[in-house]
C-alpha cells in the first residue's frame, strides 16, 4: 500500500453536492454495532497503525463512522509475535467502533486469531480477502481467497461461530478481468455468517491500476442483504457523496486518499451540514504531522518512527511547488527534528509566498557530507528566508 500510485479526482461534472443529501447520509449496522456515519478508513498495510487512526479521527472531527486496522497476520498472532500483536493496540477512547482485520489461510489459525481480536476489546472481526500482494496470495490468503469461494465460506461460518462480535469480509472485483465473482462471493460470505461486505471494485490483477468498477459494487451491494460499503479511487469528499447517492452501497470505504488529506471525513461532513468546505492551512498541516509523529513516539520504537513520518509527509505534499525538494531534503533526515527544520520551513515560505528563493538557497546552501550539521543549516536558511517576508 504505501507504494500504492497516486489518485486523481474524476472529472465528471455532475459530481456536486446533491440536493437532499441529509435523506442518504445515514447510520448503517453492523450486526449490533452501529456506525453513525456511513464513512469508513480503509485499513492500509503499513499505514492504518493507531496513530495513524488517531491523527485522521483528530484531523476530521471524529468524521470517521468506522476504522479499520491494517491488516494482521493470523500466523504472527496466533505465535504470539509482539509486533502482530502491537498491530492490534488501540485507544478505546477515541478509536470506537474498530474493526481489525486479519489475513492468513488456515482455517484454525484464523479461528483462533479472530478469538484474540474478540479479547482485545475490538467491536468487529475482519477477514482480508482483497490484498493482492504476492507474498500474500502464495500462501493461500488475501485475494487467493477470491479463487476459493467453498474454503472462504467455511471459514466465514467457524469464525462467526466462535466470535460473538460481528465477522465482515473484505474483497476484490475478482481475481481477473475472466474471473469476475464478487457477487457470488458476497452471497457465499453473506450465507456463511458475515454481517458486512466491503468491496474494492478491481481485480487482484488490476492491483491498483486503472479505475475501480462502482458499477460491480452496487451490484454486489444489491445482491446481498447485509451492509455493503464500496471502496475504490475515492479521493474527494463530492466523490464520497456522489457513490452514496448513486449506488446501493451503505458506506463508502476511503483509504489513500485520507494520507493526502486526513481531513476529508470532516470536509465530506461539511458538505452533509451545508457548511463550506474547511480549508487546511499550512499550519494545520504541520501541526497534524507533528500530532501523528508524538502519537506514534508512544507505541513505536524510535528508530522506526521518521520512516513512518517520511511516507506521511510524501503523500501529504503532492502537488505542493518545490514539494519535490522537501521531500528530498526531508527523506535524507536522519531524525524527526531534522525533518521538521526542513518542513516548518518549507510551510513558513509558503505563507509568505517565498518558495521560490526558498529553493533557491536550499539548493545552494552548504554542501551535504551526510552530516545532520549541513542540512540543519539548510533547513534555517531556509526558515530565515520565509521570515523575512
Amino acid at each position: 500500500m504505501p507504494n500504492a500510485p497516486e489518485l486523481h479526482p474524476t472529472l465528471r461534472p455532475e459530481i456536486a453536492p446533491p440536493p437532499g443529501v441529509q435523506d442518504y447520509v445515514r447510520p448503517f449496522s453492523v450486526g449490533p454495532v452501529r456506525v453513525e456515519r456511513p464513512w469508513v478508513l480503509a485499513p492500509m498495510s503499513g499505514v492504518t497503525d493507531s496513530a495513524f487512526r488517531r491523527t485522521v479521527q483528530s484531523a476530521s472531527t471524529g468524521g470517521v463512522g468506522l476504522l479499520v486496522t491494517e491488516f494482521i497476520s493470523v500466523e504472527g498472532l496466533t505465535r504470539k509475535n509482539m509486533k502482530s500483536h502491537m498491530r492490534m493496540a488501540f485507544d478505546p477512547a477515541t478509536e470506537q467502533p474498530l474493526s481489525v482485520q486479519i489475513f492468513g489461510a488456515d482455517i484454525q489459525r484464523m479461528v483462533d486469531a479472530a478469538q484474540m481480536v474478540e479479547a482485545c476489546g475490538a467491536q468487529v472481526v475482519d477477514i482480508n480477502c482483497g490484498c493482492p500482494a504476492p507474498k500474500v496470495v502464495r500462501r493461500g490468503g488475501g485475494a487467493e481467497l477470491m479463487r476459493q469461494c467453498d474454503r472462504l465460506g467455511s471459514m466465514v461460518e467457524k469464525i462467526a461461530a466462535a466470535v460473538q462480535v460481528p465477522v465482515t469480509v473484505k474483497i476484490r472485483s475478482g481475481w481477473s478481468e475472466d474471473s469476475i465473482n464478487a457477487v457470488a462471493v458476497a452471497q457465499r460470505c453473506e450465507e456463511a455468517g458475515a454481517q458486512m461486505i466491503a468491496v474494492h471494485g478491481r481485480t487482484r490483477t488490476q492491483l491498483y491500476t486503472g479505475r475501480a468498477d462502482w458499477l460491480l459494487v452496487d451490484e454486489v451491494a444489491r445482491s446481498v442483504k447485509v451492509p455493503v460499503v464500496g471502496s475504490g479511487d475515492i479521493c474527494t469528499p463530492e466523490e464520497a457523496l456522489w457513490q452514496l447517492r448513486n449506488t446501493a452501497v451503505a458506506g463508502i470505504m476511503i483509504g489513500r486518499a485520507a494520507i493526502m488529506n486526513p481531513w476529508i471525513f470532516g470536509q465530506i461532513e461539511d458538505l452533509v451540514a451545508g457548511r463550506p468546505v474547511r480549508e487546511v492551512s499550512n499550519a494545520e498541516r504541520v501541526r497534524v504531522l507533528r500530532f501523528y509523529r508524538d502519537l506514534e513516539a508512544q507505541h513505536v520504537p524510535e528508530h522506526a518512527i521518521p520512516g513512518r513520518l517520511k511516507q506521511f509527509l510524501a503523500r501529504m505534499t503532492k502537488g505542493f511547488a518545490h514539494g519535490g525538494l522537501l521531500r528530498e531534503k526531508a527523506m535524507r533526515a536522519h531524525d524527526t527534528e531534522e525533518m521538521f527544520g526542513w518542513i516548518d520551513s518549507f510551510f513558513a515560505a509558503a505563507d509568505a509566498d517565498c518558495l521560490e528563493e526558498w529553493a533557491l538557497q536550499v539548493r545552494s546552501g552548504p554542501e551535504e557530507h551526510g552530516t545532520t550539521a549541513a542540512r540543519s543549516d539548510s533547513a534555517a536558511a531556509g526558515a530565515s528566508i520565509a521570515a523575512a517576508y
